[in-house]
């Protein structure tokens, strides 16, 4: 009796240490897991902020790219002789101060190569690889801070602003589609991480011109950004067993304790990892079924879009105030600044505020465009402050229009149609922003012609 006694206290003993080793087991594993998610949102946030960042630098330099201000004596802080720009001779017959050419110009070549590449990558992107697609965006990145910091002409610089179009928008619709593989909280830090972009490139590029050096020199200090990128992409992330876990086009062996596999990843892996369950590619019916029921949120962002980018390079230039200290160019960059602040702001929300009627967004900021499109054609605000207030005001609109589009569709998509929706759902903004560039010029030079 004591013997079995004994027998059945050691099986006791035993089944509770098996018991405190699961339990150590999914405790290492909870541990881990919720490391994996932290690399996971600081590797979205600062793809985010790297993707976009050469994007907006461009156009917080818009106004210096089409001045050529990379004289030191000048810096953009102080009146430029006609000697000094010779490419963009001011309307001096105009009432408003204007550049020869609108930065609208600088607005399309930075976002009509992005429209090519949305429109089109979604039906054939799927055959290449993800590390080959972060190749292309950190070398055209660097391309274009280069190109534009030694440019001595306003083609070559708009060429080096085609190069940063390429590389945001090659990396907005290959990562949005990479945030398929992972936790859905992703989304809000690759929102956080763009908005940031914003803020930050807008900010850095003013406050460094400020202080002293010129545009050329920021630009070259900035080619630090798309290092970031790649170290982001290749040791940063912790990819999930279903995400391609790939660096340059080489995928690495699946973990031998990894899951089964319910997602094919984009990248043919078929000879790689012939153990994995295939995902079966989508129709091209199916996918105009996808695109077709988004359209309730990718057309109210295409509005918000195109109502704040009109704003930005078809009124910023315009909306000039000769009583305060800033002058054009400092006038131009703080807009910028305040503008990306506004976007910051409020795709970092979204953990907080969630928005479902984007229309409503979109009502707002064409409110906001109507009014603003009336100062500039009879100038009635009697300060700059108000135009900050605004300018702040619309990057909180456009900022919420984006997180809020992505969140619902990633959230309303079904599993096999995200990575597809999501890619789809990157067009809404850039036609918008195609639209606003092309409408732009033309009022541009309305209000420069005006006596």
């Amino acid at each position: 009796m004591g013997h079995a006694g004994g027998r059945w206290q050691e099986a006791s003993d035993d089944s509770e240490e098996e018991d405190e080793g699961v339990a150590l087991s999914a405790e290492s594993e909870a541990t881990l897991d919720a490391c994996s998610q932290l690399r996971n949102n600081a590797g979205f946030w600062l793809l985010g902020l790297c993707n976009n960042f050469a994007y907006v630098v461009m156009l917080s330099a818009a106004h210096d790219i089409l001045s050529h201000q990379k004289v030191p004596e000048h810096n953009g802080t102080g009146p430029i002789p006609p000697s000094a720009s010779p490419e963009n001779t001011t309307t001096n017959t105009s009432r408003y101060d204007c550049n020869t050419i609108s930065t609208g110009a600088v607005l399309l070549a930075d976002i009509l190569p992005t429209l090519f590449i949305k429109f089109s990558a979604p039906f054939c992107i799927h055959l290449f690889p993800y590390g080959l697609r972060v190749a292309i965006c950190v070398t055209s990145a660097w391309g274009s801070f280069l190109l534009v910091a030694f440019s001595t002409s306003t083609t070559q610089s708009l060429l080096g602003v085609v190069l940063a179009s390429i590389s945001s928008g090659l990396g907005e619709i290959t990562f949005l589609a990479l945030t398929s593989f992972f936790n859905s909280a992703v989304v809000s830090a690759w929102s956080s991480g763009t908005g940031g972009a914003g803020l930050i490139g807008a900010l850095s590029y003013l406050g460094l011109t400020q202080a002293g050096l010129t545009p050329q020199d920021t630009l070259l200090f900035m080619t630090i950004v798309p290092v970031i990128m790649l170290a982001s992409y290749c040791f940063l992330l912790a990819p999930p067993p279903q995400a391609p876990r790939c660096g340059w086009g080489v995928c690495k062996p699946k973990s031998p304790r990894a899951p089964s596999v319910i997602q094919q990843p984009l990248l043919g892996d078929r000879l790689t990892l012939p153990q994995m369950t295939q995902k079966p590619q989508l129709t091209l019916q199916e996918k105009e079924q996808v695109a077709k029921g988004l359209l309730k949120y990718l057309i109210p962002l295409s509005v918000v879009y195109f109502a704040e980018y009109f704003i930005n390079q078809g009124l910023f230039e315009l909306l000039y105030f000769q009583n305060t200290t800033l002058n054009h160019p400092e006038q131009y960059r703080w807009y910028q600044m305040l503008y990306q602040a506004g976007v910051f702001i409020s795709r970092s929300s979204a953990s907080c505020i969630r928005i479902r009627k984007i229309w409503l967004l979109a009502i707002l900021q064409c409110l906001n465009m109507v009014f603003l499109l009336f100062a500039v054609t009879y100038m009635f605000l009697p300060s700059i402050y108000v135009v900050f207030v605004l300018i702040l005001y619309e990057g909180l609109l456009g900022g919420a229009g984006y997180v809020n589009t992505f969140h619902c569709v990633s959230e309303e998509s079904k599993p096999e149609h995200r990575e597809f929706a999501m890619g789809v759902a990157c067009i809404a903004d850039t036609l918008g922003i195609s639209l606003s560039g092309a409408i732009a010029i033309p009022v541009h030079n309305y209000f420069c012609h005006l006596p």
